[in-house]
């Protein structure tokens, strides 16, 4: 069950890699809380068929789909808002550094101290996503304090799905948390961005790819994912994200790789096959 878990993960982090390029788009075309509100909700709509309403949904169910909803509202806030002002890059990199935060916050939050291959493998994949998002060349930019305030609010989001969201349902939870992030982004964007009739045609499309694969079916298998897979190891696979977005990259927009963003990609993969080895050696499956 723990390797079905991680693969799904990883297919989490390819579908989030590939869809970075669309969300690079629709953050320098404005309207970040139209975006995020319109691509949340419409994952409210795609999950809304499959799940049980019959069943009841667990003690806490309503306050922690709630929470995880309020954290995720924050995370795709400042992400969005920094990619208007920031490169991709810039971006790519310092998203990537929840990685790092997640075992603070477990040491914080719950006095769980990280195991040391686990901490070294997050240095390695942190240095990785420096390498690849940035070729080894970092310039602060505007946006770059929002994008690491996204990242505080992602590593927190991993940490919420391994510890609570395993009490119930993954499509339900996923429904709620989408729910929440999504009323709050639209109800930010009226009171805030104005007249929203014309940005919701032009960013129709972004909504769509990103709406169907990056929320409704990335968010979801990760928190099914989580549901086998401690947070640290989860967010060092999830961290892969930062290679896809660039192979993506290179697919599509024909964008070119230097050697050390190739270094940096062998670096990202080490971390991750690094917890891998020791999760056999402990006998976690």
């Amino acid at each position: 069950m723990r390797l079905k878990a991680d693969l799904i993960l990883l297919f989490v982090s390819v579908i989030w890699g590939s869809a970075f390029v669309a969300q690079r788009l629709a953050g320098m075309s404005g309207g970040v809380f139209l975006f995020n509100g319109m691509r949340f909700l419409l994952a409210v709509i795609i999950l809304l068929p499959f799940v049980r309403f019959r069943e009841r949904p667990g003690r806490g169910f309503f306050a922690w789909a709630f929470i995880a909803g309020l954290v995720m509202f924050a995370g795709t806030a400042f992400q969005q808002a920094g990619l208007a002002y920031t490169t991709a890059g810039n971006a790519g990199f310092l998203t990537s550094l929840y990685v790092v935060i997640v075992p603070f916050v477990l040491l914080a939050g719950w006095g769980e101290k990280p195991r040391l291959p686990a901490m070294i493998a997050v240095v390695l994949a942190a240095a990785g996503a420096f390498l690849l998002s940035t070729g080894g060349t970092f310039r602060l930019m505007r946006g770059d304090t929002l994008e690491l305030a996204g990242a505080v609010f992602w590593a927190l989001h991993v940490v919420l799905l391994g510890k609570f969201a395993s009490r119930f349902d993954p499509l339900a939870f996923s429904l709620g948390q989408f729910l929440v992030c999504g009323l709050l982004s639209l109800g930010t964007s009226l009171a805030f961005e104005g007249p929203v009739l014309a940005d919701a045609v032009s960013l129709a499309v972004l909504v769509l790819y990103t709406g169907v694969l990056s929320v409704g079916v990335g968010y979801t298998l990760q928190v099914w994912g989580q549901r086998h897979t401690p947070p640290t190891d989860a967010a060092l696979i999830l961290s892969l994200e930062a290679v896809f977005a660039v192979a993506a990259g290179w697919l599509i927009l024909d964008e070119s790789l230097l050697p050390v963003q190739l270094a940096g990609c062998g670096l990202i993969f080490l971390g991750v096959m690094l917890t891998q080895v020791q999760n056999d050696r402990s006998g976690l499956k």
